[in-house]
């Protein structure tokens, strides 16, 4: 049984995707780090720092999302190339338990549509080393229309 949405190719590699979020998102630059990346999903983790914290130590659920965002983000870039104005837009997270503290979250991400014009997206995020999910988010993204091919063709 063939998979279709499994046969497209990846037009970004993680090098690639790693120096596209460093270039166009420098205030997240050293936060993330891309581990796999596959066909319609990556896995990032989300590195450990004091400013990812909440009173009681644990990891803040604006990190979470950051990190569930930031990974759809790139498993729809890696499939559709360097589109930096793919947006959000809707995101629904569930926090099912205190992170453990100290450690780097993981976050595997998959696409479970890629259309022209939405992407749908699912995140399981993990605390490193444990294997009970800390939390998980469905996330959906706009993808702005593929840039004219010939630029005379745009007027």
């Amino acid at each position: 049984m063939k998979t279709p949405h499994l046969e497209k190719r990846m037009k970004m590699d993680r090098a690639a995707l790693a120096a596209f979020l460093d270039a166009e998102f420098a205030q997240v630059a050293g936060m993330f780090a891309i581990d796999d990346l596959r066909p319609m999903g990556v896995t990032v983790r989300l590195l450990h720092d004091e400013r990812h914290l909440r009173p009681g130590g644990t990891v803040s659920g604006p990190a979470m999302f950051a990190l569930a965002d930031v990974s759809i983000y790139l498993a729809v870039l890696s499939m559709i190339g360097p589109r930096a104005l793919s947006v959000t837009t809707n995101c629904a997270i569930d926090f099912m338990r205190k992170p453990a503290a100290g450690v780097d979250l993981i976050c595997e991400a998959r696409l479970l549509k890629l259309g022209r014009q939405l992407a749908v997206g699912d995140c399981l995020i993990y605390s490193d080393g444990l294997e009970a999910p800390v939390a998980r988010a469905s996330l959906t993204y706009a993808i702005p229309p593929d840039p004219p091919a010939d630029p005379a063709t745009a007027r």
